[in-house]
């Protein structure tokens, strides 16, 4: 169970080395967070990629939205979902798909349906 916390420390080592960051770099260790359940390290790191001016791809973001959903904030995968690009939600069915999945485990099923008919139904 201690896999965030070691891509946390690499992510830390990589910070010290002044090596480029990608949106992979992040999107491995927001992956590794999500999957431990650690949503607020997952929107901190978020937080820095803003700071630092590094793209939030679809992955990291459906990563991300997928920690909140994890942690029960569906109001944060919300705001997380809100802050892409109509594009490229649009283009990635699963960024939708984490966002309904988060509501609909927090009961919000309004809201899910919502975000459901403005993805199109489409495989998602």
């Amino acid at each position: 169970g201690g896999e965030w916390e070691a891509a946390l420390q690499l992510f830390s080592c990589i910070t010290q080395k002044g090596v480029k960051f990608s949106p992979s770099i992040f999107s491995a260790t927001i992956t590794a967070c999500e999957k431990a359940g650690e949503w607020e390290k997952a929107l901190r790191l978020v937080s820095v990629m803003a700071q630092m001016i590094v793209e939030c791809d679809t992955i990291t973001t459906n990563a991300a939205i997928s920690a909140c959903e994890n942690g029960g904030q569906w109001e944060k995968a919300l705001c997380l979902f809100s802050t892409m690009s109509v594009s490229k939600a649009e283009s990635d069915t699963r960024i939708f798909g984490a966002a309904i999945s988060a509501c609909e485990k927090a009961c919000r099923w309004e809201v899910a349906l919502k975000l459901f008919c403005a993805s199109g139904g489409n495989q998602v």
